[in-house]
């Protein structure tokens, strides 16, 4: 019997608190399986493109078993692997549908602070000759809450596409362009609050990132005489000790951010179709 990881309520909305407290349990719980699934995805993006596809497929199918655990309806690994599998290329047509929306929002970023700055040196040059600080002070400001602006703008839109893998790796019917618009649907009128979740789930591992930055550190300090030496040999050993390590510190941290988001996913779900609702019928 799977533990129920839901809402108290089919038709409760779960807290920020309640989403991350069930990514914890949920992680906890799987923590093998989805360490060994995440450390599978990230050896595959040694290989380019199909790699990349895999280590996509792979790090959603963490979600999709997630996912099927909050609705009662856990899935093996092998079962859910043949899934993703089938729609392993459209997973790369999400990479590079993102890569190209994430082109388009940098570009525009950059088109709007070159047109800032250009604007500001003309007038800066036409009123501020005399070296007027309140002129200096104004731009000043003026560019700063311009880059908060932008940045919040940045992160309002990539939040919009969060959930883009969930789809693809839970539903049916679906494609590389279709699940960015569900991504799209479901994140409607909840962006703060995922930014919010994202934020305290950011918290949780920021240890582990410590404690990864102090290790890498004691390697370089370690291998610093040797490699003033220019070995290759000790080169290639310290490039492979960071790599493993890398690898081995993603490989914790992903499967807590895909439980996150397929706990995120699901509670979005709930809200707007009442999946809880169904699920709560089923079990009775």
């Amino acid at each position: 019997m799977s533990e129920n990881f839901g809402s108290p309520s089919p038709t409760q909305p779960l807290s920020i608190g309640n989403v991350v407290s069930a990514a914890v349990r949920l992680y906890r719980s799987h923590l093998k399986e989805y360490f060994l699934l995440a450390l599978r995805a990230y050896i595959w993006l040694i290989i380019p493109i199909y790699g990349w596809a895999k280590f996509y497929a792979l790090t959603a199918l963490i979600s999709r078993l997630a996912f099927g655990e909050l609705v009662n309806q856990p899935e093996s690994i092998s079962s859910g692997e043949r899934f993703v599998n089938s729609r392993l290329w459209q997973f790369l047509v999400v990479i590079l549908l993102l890569f190209l929306v994430g082109m388009g929002i940098g570009l525009a970023a950059l088109i709007l602070f070159v047109l800032l700055g250009v604007l500001s040196a003309a007038l800066v040059g036409g009123i501020g000759q005399q070296g007027n600080p309140a002129t200096y002070l104004l731009f000043g400001l003026l560019a700063f809450v311009v880059g908060i602006a932008a940045l919040v703008a940045v992160l309002w839109l990539v939040t919009r596409f969060y959930l883009v893998d969930l789809p693809l790796a839970v539903e049916d019917n679906v494609n590389g362009a279709s699940a960015i618009s569900r991504s799209w649907d479901l994140t409607q009128g909840h962006v703060w609050r995922i930014l919010l979740i994202s934020f305290v789930a950011f918290l949780i591992t920021v240890p582990l990132q410590i404690i990864v930055q102090i290790l890498t550190s004691i390697l370089q300090v370690l291998f610093a005489s040797v490699l003033q030496q220019e070995s290759g040999i000790f080169t290639l050993v310290f490039f492979l000790l960071v790599l493993a390590l890398s690898f081995s510190s993603g490989a914790v941290i992903v499967p807590f951010w895909q439980t996150v988001k397929a706990v995120i996913y699901y509670d979005l779900r709930s809200r707007r179709e009442g999946l809880g609702l169904k699920l709560r019928d089923r079990e009775i």
